[in-house]
């Protein structure tokens, strides 16, 4: 194990200039998944269950479920991202391979892949916020503030799931962190109803989730509100960001460099 503290260095901007490229040849399937998925939650259980719930947190359900919803899309889009993707480039098509044989290094890999992480996060939030808009539960401008939340968002969760990817001997083995965390941290984080209705103990410890305190900066920015606690929620997601940055490039090392 090579413990020795990451180098941030320029190549890490070559690797997500890569993936960009790539990204640009498969753009209109993703265009298409990124404006679809929010589509389908907002319309289906914003104005379906919403019908039924009517006014949540002291505002429509739907603009409830839209401030979570560019939260927890941020992190599905990083964390599928670091695990499927990473993954991908690493074993099958052997694209870490090529990359270590130039002068980059292990350490520029992993910081150009959260870069992109956080990049795909930031486009599954403004298409989320533009359906949002559209539908008339975006309160003002104020909601633009969101999107560099939603990329910090991405950050926190690229580190882990690429600390996963790591440690994964095939595709199978990322059910275990989609069911045993990503999972249930949609749906006690606040997402689709606000933590007040959880018992106490589960109020404090989702407190120690990531998402919670993403959806706690989101909200307030997209329906108007006034957020609180600001900077703690932000220490929380940039904490996480680092950690899983260290930690990815320690365990990619160990994968990586024979």
């Amino acid at each position: 194990m090579d413990w020795r503290r990451p180098r941030l260095r320029p190549g890490a901007l070559a690797v997500w200039r890569r993936n960009l490229r790539v990204w640009r040849k498969l753009m209109g399937p993703a265009i298409v998944m990124n404006f679809g998925e929010p589509v389908l939650y907002l319309v289906g259980l914003g104005y379906g269950l919403g019908f039924f719930i009517g006014q949540m947190a002291d505002m429509p359900y739907l603009a409830f479920l839209a401030s979570g919803v560019i939260a927890s899309s941020a992190m599905t889009a990083a964390t599928f991202e670091g695990l499927y993707s990473v993954f991908t480039r690493m074993e099958p098509q052997r694209t870490y391979d090529a990359l270590l044989a130039t002068p980059l290094e292990v350490d520029d890999i992993v910081a150009g892949e959260m870069l992109w992480c956080g990049t795909k996060a930031l486009f599954s939030g403004v298409a989320i916020l533009t359906v949002a808009s559209l539908l008339g539960v975006v309160a003002g401008w104020q909601a633009l503030l969101a999107l560099p939340v939603v990329f910090l968002t991405g950050l926190c969760f690229a580190g882990p799931a690429m600390v996963v990817t790591s440690l994964s001997p095939g595709y199978d083995f990322f059910n275990y962190y989609n069911v045993l965390l990503i999972t249930p941290m949609l749906l006690l984080c606040g997402v689709f109803y606000p933590l007040s209705s959880l018992p106490e103990v589960v109020q404090g410890l989702v407190q120690l989730l990531p998402l919670t305190h993403a959806v706690a900066l989101t909200r307030p920015l997209v329906s108007g509100g006034e957020a609180s606690q600001v900077v703690i929620h932000c220490a929380v997601l940039a904490a996480y960001a680092l950690a899983g940055f260290y930690l990815a490039v320690v365990m990619l090392r160990r994968r990586l460099v024979v």
